[in-house]
């Protein structure tokens, strides 16, 4: 699908928060258990060019000089995204990240408005949305918003804001700053800017898209098999 099909102005935010999860393909969580092989590489990326400044800050956790560099392209809306973060990451984080081996970076890939709306909740300081929010509290939001996943993106109801709201009021918003984040064009727009510059510049063209030392790999993966992947670059 072209990227320009993605970017998606104030209006089209509103709207697609707004309107019933009928179109929206989030399944069940469950998935078919990966084969602790090693991961196959999709293609090659320069690591210098993809940890670049990009257009907002970069939400990482770990130390900048570990010896291997994981930058995850995720949408919220993405059931592997939430099925990898549910069983995978914090066997990592704790293996691999607090141990000073990996430094792990998040990046925006939303494909649809509902996706884009809570990435823009998770980057908003929920007491001054005006304000971005720091890694720790970033990380904490899409923890929460991936444990519910279903709940928010798509309720039984099909009322994607009124859910997402109550879902936000829990990590701190209010009415207001729910509607000051999800109107603020400039986060809007930088969103969007993340999301076309991982598949211009990187080949991302699915989620998860995980780029590890150089090189592509697509799909979730499992607690095995990511940690295969990262002793290979040890």
């Amino acid at each position: 699908m072209p990227i320009r099909s993605f970017a998606l102005s104030r209006r089209h935010l509103l709207g697609g928060v707004a309107a019933s999860a009928a179109g929206l393909s989030v399944a069940g969580l469950a998935s078919e258990a990966l084969a602790v092989d090693m991961p196959e590489s999709s293609g090659k990326v320069d690591m210098a060019k993809v940890l670049q400044p990009g257009p907002l800050p970069e939400m990482a956790l770990g130390d900048e000089k570990a010896p291997v560099t994981i930058v995850e392209y995720m949408s919220m809306t993405c059931p592997h995204c939430a099925h990898f973060h549910a069983t995978t990451f914090e066997p990592i984080k704790e293996k691999y990240v607090d141990t000073g081996k990996v430094r792990f970076i998040l990046r925006e890939f939303p494909f649809d408005p509902v996706a884009t709306a809570a990435f823009m909740l998770a980057r908003c300081n929920p007491a001054k949305p005006a304000e971005l929010s720091a890694p720790a509290e970033y990380f904490a939001m899409v923890s929460m918003l991936f444990k519910q996943q279903r709940a928010w993106a798509a309720p039984a109801d099909g009322n994607v804001r009124a859910a997402l709201l109550q879902n936000a009021k829990l990590a701190g918003f209010t009415q207001e700053s729910f509607t000051a984040c999800l109107t603020n064009q400039k986060l809007l727009d930088d969103v969007n800017a993340t999301m076309k510059r991982g598949a211009d510049e990187f080949g991302v063209n699915s989620t998860p898209t995980f780029l590890i030392n150089g090189n592509r790999y697509s799909g979730d993966m499992s607690v095995e098999a990511m940690s295969a992947l990262i002793d290979s670059f040890l």
